[in-house]
């Protein structure tokens, strides 16, 4: 009748009742122990001091504890809260025992916590009976939190995992920058919110000047190299939160600045310029010998039912014309 070591957690093997009786009474302690001994499905413990009863039940991981209600140094009706305050006990089923049928005193223990009350002892088959049911029903309601935890863990990894393919499908692999996708997405709902604030809206293209020639000389590892490094750049200008920066395809580049003006547009296209020179890459078939960046920028304030698309396709035209004269500059554009 001494206490075991316990399982890590709670034994959840079919049939497994686990009985933890606390009472000063040896005779009684002896008269359940008999009382259970026939009953092959139910492993029974005992523990005679009550200062020793929650540590005793922490260990054991009962299904069921049997308190008796008075006791020397703490009385049982005291021990019940205790149990509650456990988090390896606090769902554990509590079956009060007193020596007699109190109704004041069964209403004090079922307002405490406890799970049952009997008058000491009970006919061997209501004990095993009572025993058997309130063990199965914790059992139950462990296992059944078990699976909600397992479930409420594999729907949070599922989330998790989604988000992930989600940000994957919305990512450059190459440059880390955001995707045509996500571009796309992005001024779908943004357009519509400018319009409706009445505020300026700035799109940038920015393309690799000599790009091509530069694969031929150097290689494409080189060329992924310099994409990644002009991609730098792009994300470093793209200072506010709502600034959105993507890569449109091949060596080209947008930047996305919602609330801003032709002039701060602009600005931020000269400062791309300055600072992909300033990267200092060498492209021998460059004009000036390294690595540059034209930058096509437009401006305009979206009006209500009409679509981002010309505003690009501006900023996409001022590209060329900072190419045609002659790159490694910005040339900025507002609808006529």
């Amino acid at each position: 009748m001494s206490v075991i070591e316990p399982p890590a957690a709670v034994d959840l093997r079919p049939g497994r009742i686990v009985v933890l009786l606390v009472d000063d009474q040896p005779i009684i302690g002896e008269a359940v122990r008999r009382a259970v001994a026939g009953a092959t499905d139910i492993e029974y413990h005992y523990c005679a001091h009550a200062g020793e009863a929650v540590a005793a039940a922490e260990a054991l991981h009962p299904t069921v504890i049997m308190q008796d209600l008075v006791m020397p140094g703490i009385d049982g009706m005291s021990l019940v809260p205790l149990y509650r305050d456990s988090p390896v006990l606090r769902d554990v089923p509590i079956v009060v025992l007193s020596s007699k049928e109190d109704a004041a005193v069964k209403s004090q223990a079922f307002a405490i916590g406890a799970a049952d009350y009997l008058v000491k002892l009970p006919d061997p088959i209501e004990l095993i009976a009572r025993i058997r049911h309130h063990s199965r029903a914790y059992l139950n309601q462990v296992e059944r939190d078990a699976a909600y935890r397992a479930l409420s863990e594999n729907q949070q990894k599922l989330m998790e995992m989604n988000e992930a393919l989600r940000r994957l499908s919305e990512v450059d692999g190459l440059t880390g920058l955001n995707n045509r996708r996500y571009l796309d997405s992005f001024l779908d709902h943004e357009w519509p919110r400018a319009a409706r604030e009445r505020s300026d809206f700035s799109a940038l293209m920015i393309d690799v000047d000599y790009f091509k020639f530069y694969n031929d000389t150097y290689g494409h590892l080189a060329g992924d190299e310099v994409l990644k490094a002009v991609a730098g750049v792009v994300r470093t200008c793209a200072r506010r939160p709502a600034d959105v920066a993507a890569r449109y395809g091949g060596e080209e580049f947008a930047l996305i600045l919602p609330a801003t003006d032709m002039e701060g547009a602009h600005t931020v296209a000269e400062q791309i310029c300055a600072e992909v020179r300033a990267l200092d890459i060498p492209n021998e078939r460059a004009a000036n010998g390294r690595v540059t960046v034209s930058v096509g920028g437009a401006t305009t304030m979206p009006a209500p039912g009409t679509s981002y698309k010309p505003l690009l396709e501006l900023a996409d035209a001022a590209l060329y014309e900072a190419k045609r004269s002659g790159k490694d500059r910005a040339v900025q554009r507002r609808p006529e």
